[in-house]
């Protein structure tokens, strides 16, 4: 099901508007209503009177209408309002689909009548004509859930319903389970506040009905069968109930060709708006032309489309210039439409990591300390070689900017960049060379230098030894400075050793505070992380202390905590104290930054990107280590297979991004069934294996098979389908089935494929 954008996410998403002149209120809804969008946004008095039809206030949503005419208001008031209150609403206009309000102050004045609710078609409601007003529609209701609110604690009911037209969803002010009953499949009428779900450009994709309690959805025809009475159809035979009544009309735009993938996609501009066009053409297109589609109007995922579309290319020149943008303009649209989803755009940042995938090259980029992809899609045929890019260097990325969410308004979301060609990602600036490696060949150096000046020492030594035994004295002072100075730089080098070495962060911090110590002739050091933990020697009492600190800035985003030296007040300050602290703060830096890398390049090794669960390198690993316990201990394991049931049919019909969520959804029912000594994985597709840890042998694998088997009795609810999910499960024992990984691994492979197999045959 597509996410339900309420008008107020669009507000909290907003900039900064111009300050109002001082004028008179606006007094009635009517002056509200005919105001511009760019009028709204100056933020004008109001105060006027309305009725009550529909109030969300752990949302701050308020409906109110005076006769025909109603507007919405962003209600910032602790006042419980009822539907039929009369109401007194002082405040500012804001600029959104159309001019709302959001109010200072709101005076209950009265409980009154609602009013009459308008009855109103799809066609309607899908053009913005009664927004706000309250209104009843009929149709057969198709799904009901009770939904967890994004912004509190409070559940409430949400109903899709068919209409001649398209599809409305319905928000009820209800948790009650018992007003479900006979929804499903029945033919209901629901009065409601009339609104909307927008995309970032502020463009209408679908219509909600805001409605006040269940009392306000009336059944008129009930369904002629209970729901779970329907009797059940075989999987093979899925497709035989399938109906599509569409009465869209084709129809024509008209823009630049700014985006192009043979047999798959075209990205027309125009105005400053752009459209998704599904097309299976694969005739010769040209970037930047002008050209007409034709084909039928559709939402997916949330987003205007137009599928089954054809493409003329006029081969007149009229190029679009890339917008130029920083992330939060991508990820943040404002209130007032100015997304840039599907928009020629261009972003610069840093390349991070790049890699040749089957069917696209994607370079991850980091702009304004935010990560994103640029992903360049192979043409038919043998692809062109992957420009590299040297790790670290500045870009400058132009490509069709594409968002992962349909709902941009609840706050930042991810977004990628498709490039139309690799003279899409441009080097700005190469890598600097300030990096670990020329690092270590300057400590390298250094330690080079530290020796010679070591052996020159020793040298001078001995030649003024035999000289004069009256400069003993000051060749022993400078050999013990020169001692002092080799020992810092040796434990320099012990700390960018370890910074690459598997020595826990705190040591590692621990010992650039001590090395700052030491600098500091042993003065009192210690780190203050971010969030208020310390280390090192933080004094209990810091009175009578002179305090020095220095900030451990990270190289984006904020700083990573500061580093202190403490000095006794009777000391005299020495020569080289912020220096101290800085060269420490620069290794602590490195440390941190480099540590959190190392972290998050581990995990994406050994885990499943889109379940977040263990992937089949880890599984692996596991396995290993878990049959050397079990020999020393004489444990007894159990390594068990599953593989979905007819997943390919579910990525067909709903689309790979349900397929993911789906996949996603199988993987947190299955973890929830072991225990947290037990790994799941997923292997791979729709394979997963889970091992899990036996104290009696095959009666305990039994029933944790039957508890996995159980997870896929209760279909999943995924983006508003009804998903029917099953698997095919075969297990191996340890050590009955299987002494090795291999041996235990091909076991259960087997098991599963004979439940598989028998399965075809029983169809």
């Amino acid at each position: 099901m597509l996410k339900i954008i309420p008008v107020v996410a669009i507000l909290l998403a907003g900039a900064a508007m111009v300050q109002p002149e001082t004028r008179a209120p606006l007094t009635t809804i009517r002056e509200i209503n005919h105001l511009s969008r760019a009028e709204a946004a100056l933020r004008l008095p109001v105060a006027f009177e309305g009725t009550v039809t529909s109030f969300r206030r752990h949302e701050n949503l308020l409906f109110v209408q005076d006769g025909e005419l109603a507007t919405f208001v962003l209600a910032t008031t602790n006042t419980k309002l009822l539907p039929g209150d009369r109401v007194r609403i002082k405040g500012t206009t804001r600029g959104s689909f159309k001019a709302i309000v959001t109010s200072d102050d709101i005076t209950v004045l009265r409980h009154g009548e609602m009013p009459k609710a308008i009855p109103v078609h799809w066609s309607d409601l899908i053009l913005g004509q009664h927004d706000c007003v309250l209104v009843k529609m009929s149709g057969v209701v198709r799904a009901a859930d009770l939904v967890m609110s994004p912004r509190a604690p409070i559940r409430s009911i949400t109903i899709q319903m068919l209409v001649d037209g398209g599809y409305v969803d319905a928000t009820i002010d209800s948790d009650n389970l018992e007003a479900m009953n006979g929804l499903l499949d029945a033919e209901v009428e629901v009065t409601g506040a009339a609104g909307g779900r927008f995309d970032d450009k502020m463009q209408q994709t679908g219509i909600v009905l805001h409605v006040p309690s269940s009392d306000y959805i009336k059944i008129l025809k009930p369904a002629d069968l209970s729901v779970w009475n329907t009797p059940i159809t075989p999987m093979s035979q899925i497709l035989g109930r399938y109906r599509v009544i569409d009465r869209s009309s084709r129809i024509r735009v008209q823009g630049t060709i700014t985006y192009y993938h043979h047999g798959s996609v075209v990205v027309l501009e125009s105005g400053g708006k752009s459209l998704w066009i599904r097309t299976g053409t694969d005739q010769p297109l040209h970037v930047g032309d002008l050209a007409d589609a034709i084909g039928f109007p559709d939402v997916i995922d949330g987003f205007l489309t137009l599928t089954h579309a054809e493409i003329k290319d006029s081969y007149v020149p009229a190029l679009v210039e890339p917008v130029h943008t920083v992330w939060k303009e991508l990820a943040v649209p404002s209130d007032r439409g100015l997304g840039h989803h599907y928009d020629l755009v261009t972003i610069e940042g840093q390349v991070i990591t790049q890699a040749r995938e089957g069917a696209q090259d994607e370079y991850v980029v980091i702009a304004d300390g935010h990560p994103f992809s640029a992903i360049y899609q192979h043409p038919s045929g043998q692809p062109p070689p992957m420009k590299m890019i040297p790790l670290g260097s500045k870009v400058r990325v132009t490509g069709i900017c594409t968002l992962h969410d349909s709902n941009p308004f609840s706050g930042p979301v991810a977004f990628d960049l498709l490039m139309r060609s690799f003279d899409d990602i441009v080097v700005v600036t190469k890598p600097s060379i300030l990096n670990t490696r020329n690092l270590l060949y300057l400590v390298g150096l250094m330690l080079i230098l530290v020796f010679g000046v070591l052996v020159r020492g020793w040298a001078l030594e001995r030649r003024v030894r035999q000289k004069t035994a009256a400069l003993a004295k000051s060749i022993e002072a400078e050999a013990a400075l020169q001692r002092r100075s080799a020992l810092l730089e040796q434990k320099r080098s012990q700390i960018l050793e370890h910074i690459n070495g598997a020595r826990p962060l705190s040591d590692i911090l621990e010992e650039i505070v001590a090395m700052v110590s030491f600098t500091l002739e042993d003065a009192a050091c210690w780190y203050e992380a971010a969030d208020g933990s310390r280390l090192g020697q933080a004094p209990l009492e810091q009175t009578g202390l002179r305090i020095l600190h220095v900030e451990i800035e990270a190289r984006s985003g904020p700083p990573l905590g500061r580093l202190y030296a403490g000095f006794s007040l009777a000391k005299p300050p020495m020569d080289g104290e912020i220096d101290a602290l800085q060269n420490g703060a620069r290794l602590a830096t490195l440390t941190i930054e480099t540590r959190c890398l190392y972290r998050d390049l581990r995990h994406r090794s050994e885990y499943d990107l889109l379940t977040d669960i263990p992937n089949r390198f880890a599984m692996e690993k596991f396995i290993h280590s878990r049959i050397e316990e079990a020999e020393k201990n004489g444990d007894k394991l159990g390594l068990i297979y599953i593989d979905l049931d007819k997943f390919k049919p579910i990525n067909d019909r709903f689309g790979h991004h349900v397929g993911d969520l789906f996949l996603q959804a199988v993987a947190l029912r299955m973890s929830k069934q072991l225990l947290g000594s037990d790994m799941l994985a997923r292997l791979g597709g729709d394979e997963f294996a889970a091992l899990v840890s036996l104290q009696h042998g095959r009666s305990d694998l039994d029933r944790i098979v039957a508890r996995l088997k159980h997870c896929f009795v209760e279909p999943f609810s995924i983006d508003g389908h009804c998903i029917h999910g099953a698997a095919s499960i075969g297990y191996a024992l340890y050590p009955q089935d299987g002494t090795t990984r291999d041996e235990l691994l091909n076991a259960a492979d087997n098991a599963m494929y004979e439940v598989k197999k028998k399965k075809k045959q029983a169809a």
